[in-house]
């Protein structure tokens, strides 16, 4: 394929689309309550309609506002439905005639301009929600892999990442490793054999950011990896995704099929020589493989333990071969970077921190769902404006960010702008993006004890600081919520924290005290009120 029947592709595809668009959400949230049932409907209606040449039903990917799904939105009249059920389906149907009132029996159709909406800017997310996830011509029709013809024909692989650098992304995993200096890395070893991987072992309670984008976009993910292969060297990649994910496993699967069969994946892509296929390993589950070395054990057939560095991944990684790791969020940024420039990414964000990140906000918020906001956007605004506060009127007491590896922020620091350092000032991280909103209702040191039992649970007993530590940390946390602990057991407590920290191998341990250290730090007393009576 070259880029004039790329562009006939999108042309074509832009012309058969109806005037008239039904989106249904067709991610994994709304699918569990009805989606499929309501796309189904809404087909039939339209038939007995006999409105098939005038109106379209597309599946889309994630609408963000997944608290309220599942969500129907028709274009272009720009109505929202929240929550349809099936049965609402030929209502939906009766309200394209002008001439037809909204029937009362329809769901309250929530606003476009809804400050959920209307504060995001959607880089990542541009078109989720917007285009079918599995149609590789709808994905093609809005732009897709126009960049990757751009970096073959257009770039040479240093301009890529002096494009990349100048960006100033860093990585949306959770380290927040600059992005452009790691392509660098990987770029300048030596070596005929080279590797990308996309990590999407998202294991985080409450985190769904990056199964969102590989669910409602997989095509841009894979032109992302692409487009690193080509800046770095690489002929081969992988994606590492979790077995939980059937939905985003089946549609990265169907994608690569489909760029396999237009020439845009695999050999002499758009009939050049450059040369890049990917290959999907599902993992089992276990949280310690969204550890970069662990990741890589477990894609070579072994066991998913991490290992000292040095060496990194970059200098000796899959197959001891030079090796780039980046995220699903990090590779997605990819593509509108390389089309809108380095200098217009780098204007979006603050000093530090460039761009927009993606959070998966939950918990005690009225508005849950997925939002993509500029850095800086303070923590207030995302979950009392966007997210709406506690229901019911309830107070916010605290929010939980980068969640087994993170801490909790509390509700005196919520004006705190969200940049990768403030936020470890705070003794807590960005993460992968999981935002949980706590209210006075929960016991901080029970919320501790949930995330020490987690990684206890998920420590992989490699070293005895992480196999032997978080036990301990979870049995003192136990001892105090059945109020048998002392005072000297908040001082043990604090001690291990830090033991834990300073000596365990990997980032699990190094990070799993997190949560109890925050929580002490800001909440110490509710430690001291479980503390045990002389």
């Amino acid at each position: 394929m070259d880029i004039t029947e790329l562009r006939k592709i999108a042309e074509e595809t832009q012309e058969n689309q109806l005037k008239i668009r039904i989106r249904c959400c067709s991610a994994a949230g709304c699918l569990s309550s009805q989606g499929e049932s309501v796309k189904k409907n809404l087909e039939n209606a339209i038939a007995s309609a006999g409105l098939k040449d005038q109106v379209e039903v597309c599946g889309v990917g994630c609408m963000k506002f997944c608290g309220i799904g599942p969500l129907v939105a028709v274009d272009p009249l720009g109505t929202l439905y929240e929550q349809v059920t099936p049965e609402q389906a030929a209502a939906i149907v009766s309200t394209l005639d002008p001439a037809n009132p909204i029937p009362e029996s329809l769901p309250i159709q929530s606003d476009p301009n809804h400050p959920f909406f209307a504060y995001q800017r959607n880089i990542v997310l541009e078109n989720s929600g917007k285009i079918d996830p599995e149609s590789i011509e709808a994905y093609i029709a809005v732009g897709g892999y126009e960049q990757l013809h751009q970096v073959i024909y257009e770039l040479t692989p240093d301009q890529v990442i002096a494009e990349v650098t100048k960006s100033g992304l860093r990585g949306r995993g959770g380290g927040g490793y600059p992005t452009g200096l790691k392509w660098s890395t990987v770029g300048k070893m030596a070596g005929k054999q080279k590797y990308v991987i996309c990590n999407a072992d998202e294991g985080d309670p409450g985190a769904f950011m990056d199964r969102s984008v590989l669910e409602s976009d997989p095509h841009r993910v894979l032109e992302g990896m692409a487009i690193a292969a080509y800046a770095v060297g690489a002929n081969h990649g992988f994606i590492y995704v979790r077995a939980e994910y059937p939905l985003a496993i089946k549609r990265l699967q169907k994608a690569i099929q489909q760029a396999k069969k237009y020439g845009l994946m695999g050999s002499q892509i758009f009939d050049s020589t450059f040369d890049f296929k990917i290959d999907i390993r599902v993992g089992a589950g276990a949280f310690v493989c969204g550890e970069e070395t662990a990741l890589i054990h477990s894609i070579e057939g072994g066991r998913g333990n991490p290992t000292p560095r040095p060496p990194y991944p970059a200098q000796s990684g899959l197959w001891e071969c030079p090796t780039l790791i980046n995220n699903v969020e990090t590779y997605a940024n990819i593509v509108p970077i390389i089309r809108e420039g380095g200098s217009w990414y780098a204007n979006i964000g603050t000093a530090k921190s460039k761009g927009t990140k993606v959070f998966a906000l939950t918990g005690k918020v009225k508005n849950a769902g997925l939002v993509e906001v500029p850095m800086g956007t303070t923590v207030r605004q995302v979950v009392e404006e966007m997210g709406g506060g506690v229901p019911d009127g309830g107070t916010i007491k605290a929010v939980q960010t980068g969640g087994p590896s993170g801490g909790c922020i509390p509700a005196v620091a919520l004006d705190t702008p969200i940049e990768y350092d403030t936020l470890l000032a705070l003794g807590t991280m960005m993460g992968s993006g999981g935002m949980i909103v706590v209210d006075d209702s929960t016991n901080m040191v029970d919320m501790a004890q949930f995330y020490m039992d987690f990684c206890q649970s998920e420590s992989c007993g490699k070293c005895v600081p992480c196999r032997t530590g978080t036990v301990q940390l979870y049995e003192i946390l136990t001892k105090l919520l059945n109020k048998e602990a002392k005072p000297e057991d908040i001082d043990r407590l604090e001690a291990l924290c830090h033991m834990v920290k300073e000596t365990s191998l990997c980032g699990l341990g190094q990070s799993a005290p997190n949560p109890v250290l925050s929580t002490l730090r800001y909440f110490k007393d509710e430690y001291l009120e479980l503390v045990k009576s002389e």
